[in-house]
């Protein structure tokens, strides 16, 4: 626990840097914070705040700079949000194709930060209108589902044993006239129970059905969009570090580990804040992400977020993500 003293000095180091970049001195540390010190008891509380793990000092500089501890320890408990940011509040998105309503967050959320926006795109309602087996030779079967709105996939699936073209028909008659309409889970929750009516051929090619329907909304649901990376190009604290930028860009390129953390994020409520590597899926000390949570009809759909710098207006950045998530809500609502 720190005495309210050494909270001050942090606050006040750990603003300080965000705002000029520069290594904050005792001296500048005195001015700024309006505590009457003196000099050598701010080195004192500085050397006990280094001690800590708060705050580091740079090879080059006598000065401080936070730590990804400190940065914590400053959003948790001594960040005020500051209302009626400029530019936030004045940003509007229209309603449009979700890939569209989404392809715009992410250029908002980069343009009003200045880092990358990242977006995920709003997931799909599992739900199949219609299914369909049809026999391809011995233990193999062609699976087709239907969806609502028309989409249609298609998997090739292994049976434990053959079956004829009359018993995949019972299979999907049953399906049809018991489930459609249903949520792929809710039919998955009801096949548990109900898995003693039925005869086990036929329970488990409709579990495999299930499980073939979820696999392939999986895949249309994995799906982020990424815009404003060239902005960290010009970013001081990565633009002397090539191979920082370098793994960056391959991050943003593969996009796995984003998709990874977003929906992590999208399990939680509210705003998120993940600083130098904590996430443990994007673990770069050099990064922060601040991410949230949008909903359409109540329900939670995607996520969404911006990327940057540690040394980052973390006040800014939550008043960006958070107006921006309920904007994309509203949007895609209003479609």
């Amino acid at each position: 626990m720190l005495d309210e003293r050494s909270k001050s000095l942090l606050k006040t180091l750990v603003e300080r840097y965000i705002a000029d970049g520069q290594p904050v001195g005792s001296r500048t540390l005195s001015k700024a914070s309006g505590l009457e010190l003196s000099p050598a008891t701010i080195r004192n509380v500085m050397a006990d705040l280094e001690e800590l793990g708060l705050i580091a000092s740079p090879h080059t500089s006598a000065g401080r700079i936070p730590t990804a501890r400190g940065y914590r320890l400053f959003v948790d408990t001594m960040l005020t949000a500051q209302p009626g940011l400029v530019g936030v509040e004045t940003a509007r998105l229209q309603p449009d194709q979700p890939q569209r309503v989404i392809a715009s967050a992410a250029q908002m959320l980069s343009n009003l930060s200045n880092f990358v926006g990242v977006v995920t795109s709003p997931k799909k309602p599992s739900v199949f209108h219609h299914i369909e087996f049809l026999r391809l030779g011995e233990r193999r079967v062609l699976v087709i589902l239907v969806s609502p709105d028309g989409d249609v996939q298609n998997r090739v699936i292994f049976t434990a044993q053959d079956l004829s073209q009359a018993e995949l028909a019972e299979a999907s008659n049953r399906l049809n006239a018991n489930y459609a309409g249903l949520t792929l889970e809710a039919v998955r929750e009801r096949l548990r129970h109900e898995v003693d009516a039925l005869r086990g051929e036929i329970a488990g090619l409709m579990s495999a059905a299930v499980q073939v329907g979820s696999d392939a909304m999986a895949q249309q649901d994995e799906q982020v969009v990424v815009s404003g990376e060239r902005n960290l190009l010009t970013v001081q604290d990565f633009s002397h570090d090539m191979g920082s930028l370098r793994r960056l860009f391959d991050l943003f390129e593969q996009k796995t580990q984003l998709m990874r953390l977003l929906d992590t994020s999208s399990r939680a409520e509210g705003v998120r804040i993940y600083i130098g590597g904590e996430s443990q899926v994007v673990p770069y000390e050099e990064l922060s992400i601040v991410s949230a949570p949008y909903e359409v009809d109540g329900q939670v759909v995607g996520t969404l977020g911006v990327i940057g710098p540690t040394r980052m207006a973390y006040d800014r950045m939550i008043q960006i993500v958070d107006i921006t998530s309920r904007m994309v809500g509203q949007a895609l609502s209003q479609r």
